[in-house]
């Protein structure tokens, strides 16, 4: 390989890897304002926040997933 691949390949993946933590944070970030936004009462807001950020990837995934669907069945309810 030469060094101009080499290096090619070293810009390709810190772009792919800066995309990567760039997506996260957005996810994340916007799981946060979603949880601070519901319906839900103060007590399940602070156990969905610090499920966020004790598990951020996971806490936020859940969120999206689970969580915003409970929140509107609250609403209804």
């Amino acid at each position: 390989m030469s060094v101009a691949s080499e290096t090619t390949q070293a810009w390709l993946l810190l772009g792919v890897a800066g995309v990567a933590v760039l997506a996260f944070a957005v996810l994340f970030l916007a799981a946060l304002v979603g949880i601070l936004r519901s319906p839900l009462t103060g007590g399940m807001k602070l156990v969905w926040v610090v499920f966020a950020f004790c598990a951020p990837f996971l806490g936020s995934v859940l969120w999206f997933l689970f969580g915003r669907r409970d929140a509107a069945l609250a609403v209804r309810r």
